[in-house]
């Protein structure tokens, strides 16, 4: 028997959002503020830096898989810029007054590239079969007791409990849908030739992807959002050399850069690029924080003495302000300043290699003739030549207080299987913070999350059985208050621990060509699906 589900006041604000932000089927886009009106045509072309390696994005979390599958798959919800939940492929949603009882209402007329349609089945696969052994779901699947398909178009989530962040789980990165027919296959998930090759519902197909030079998506003339996509298509350049990354923004060839195709110390000159818009909008869900991952099944990593010493060492304001050149703010703990729930009154380290000197000896790490006292390797975040920068500067403030470091440079692919394999003594890594602590953060440090063989879950082997209680508490708590209350708590034993060495709260733009509109829409930005995004012609 169906639930008695009602239609909370919540939803109905969430989708008077969602008409602000985002086009209603069959609508006309806003002309741009030049007053041109929407244009059909045009190939968008876009840096690709790193090339990812694959384009799964149920397997592949990395920010470049995201963006390209971003355009091709699609999800349950999008979010505003504001974090407002708003439809994708679920067109609207009803939830018990228990909250225990989620109804999604599908897109009625949304198919797959290949023709097949896209049902409730497709939404019941992806998240039991493929998304519950993923990194980010995997702690969302804790809390849901089943999901059912009443109808072709109506999918139900029950939960076991109250999960207060249930609706912020539903972007691209954790909640993917994957065509039930491609998938439920025999193949090895990993094997499956649809990795490379994705079949999606989003306004974008796949045509072909030429290794180390682009990969080129094109228009679904299909697409169940009456009207869209305005663009041909979307062509990703791969472009290695940062200065050949500029020089092509510069020079028209290509029409968008974000995160850190830009070398920052180049962001001043681009920015004042006649044909060039620049915004920081579309990465208020994202919310990247940068650390250095610490390997805890290692010594010395497994004495928050040593995890101490390394965040009094390093130099954060430097890197903050003469490497990332305004790109980063210095992080105050393992809460992104823009993430929900964060709260900066907690214990900090400013830069003072005294205290971490004293420290190491503390710990009986005493320098050898050469005024070694330990030596470990440190992979870099794999992100271009700002990354490998940074890395630089680490060895050096480290050197200086007797941690040598060995610099272990390797490609996306080779970075995630180390990190996923605990294969590292240090690394750096920059995390997704998602809106919400409950899916973005706890994931880092609940020893439940502590999986072999998945990057971007507890690779740095963190336990602490009160750190676990806060975080499933704070999760299910019944109002902000008492969240803020148990996560304000869960930020101080983490201070005090330092589980990873934080480094900086990332601030990204995104350039776009003065010719490209509708292209940041959400609080997603560069990663949304693109359906709105149209160009003026030459």
């Amino acid at each position: 028997m169906k639930c008695n589900i009602v239609r909370r006041a919540l939803v109905q604000g969430l989708l008077a959002a969602a008409a602000i932000t985002a086009f209603p089927a069959g609508a006309a886009a806003p002309a741009s503020p030049s007053g041109a009106q929407p244009q059909y045509g045009g190939v968008l072309t876009a840096i690709l830096n790193p090339e990812p390696p694959n384009l799964n994005v149920a397997m592949q979390q990395v920010g470049t898989t995201q963006m390209v599958a971003g355009k091709i798959y699609e999800s349950l919800l999008t979010y505003s810029f504001d974090l407002k939940p708003q439809p994708s492929l679920a067109k609207s949603w009803d939830v018990s007054p228990d909250q225990l009882t989620y109804t999604f209402h599908l897109q009625p007329n949304a198919q797959w590239h290949d023709g097949k349609p896209f049902t409730s089945a497709d939404v019941v696969f992806s998240y039991t079969k493929i998304l519950a052994n993923t990194p980010r779901t995997r702690s969302l699947m804790r809390y849901i007791q089943n999901i059912t398909a009443p109808d072709e178009h109506t999918v139900v989530f029950r939960l076991k409990e109250r999960y207060s962040a249930f609706l912020y789980a539903f972007d691209i990165g954790g909640g993917v849908i994957l065509p039930k027919h491609l998938y439920d296959v025999d193949t090895p998930l990993a094997q499956n030739p649809h990795n490379n090759a994705p079949i999606g519902t989003g306004p974008f197909k796949f045509k072909r992807w030429e290794r180390g030079s682009y990969i080129e998506l094109v228009k679904n003339e299909h697409y169940w959002k009456e009207g869209r996509p305005y663009l041909d298509g979307i062509t990703y350049r791969v472009i290695p050399d940062a200065a050949s990354r500029r020089l092509a923004l510069e020079q028209r060839t290509v029409q968008q850069a974000w995160l850190q195709d830009i070398e920052p110390f180049d962001i001043p000159r681009v920015s004042k690029l006649a044909h060039i818009n620049v915004t920081q909008k579309g990465y208020e869900y994202w919310s990247t924080l940068h650390w250095i991952e610490m390997n805890e099944a290692r010594k010395p990593m497994d004495d928050k003495r040593f995890r101490q010493a390394v965040m009094y060492a390093i130099d954060r304001e430097f890197i903050a302000k003469r490497i990332m050149f305004g790109m980063g703010t210095v992080s105050t703990g393992p809460f992104h300043r823009n993430t929900r729930f964060y709260d900066a009154n907690i214990k900090q380290y400013p830069y003072d290699p005294k205290k971490a000197i004293a420290l190491l000896d503390e710990m009986g790490l005493k320098p050898d003739a050469k005024g070694v006292r330990v030596k470990l390797g440190l992979i870099p975040n794999p992100y271009g030549e700002m990354q490998r920068r940074i890395a630089e500067y680490t060895k050096q403030s480290l050197g200086k207080v007797g941690i040598a470091i060995d610099i272990e440079n390797t490609d996306v692919g080779g970075w995630t299987t180390r990190m996923g394999n605990w294969d590292f003594d240090m690394a750096y890594n920059g995390v997704f913070q998602y809106g919400d602590p409950a899916i973005g953060v706890s994931r880092t440090y609940v020893s439940s999350n502590i999986k072999k063989g998945l990057a971007f879950t507890n690779t740095s082997q963190y336990r602490n059985p009160k750190v676990d209680e806060l975080f499933d508490q704070a999760a299910t708590a019944p109002t902000d208050e008492e969240r803020q209350r148990l996560y304000t708590e869960v930020q101080q034993i983490l201070a005090e621990e330092v589980p990873l060495a934080w480094i900086d709260d990332t601030n990204y733009s995104t350039f776009l060509d003065k010719r490209v509109h509708g292209a940041i829409t959400t609080g997603l930005g560069a990663v949304d699906t693109y359906a709105d995004a149209w160009m003026e012609s030459k």
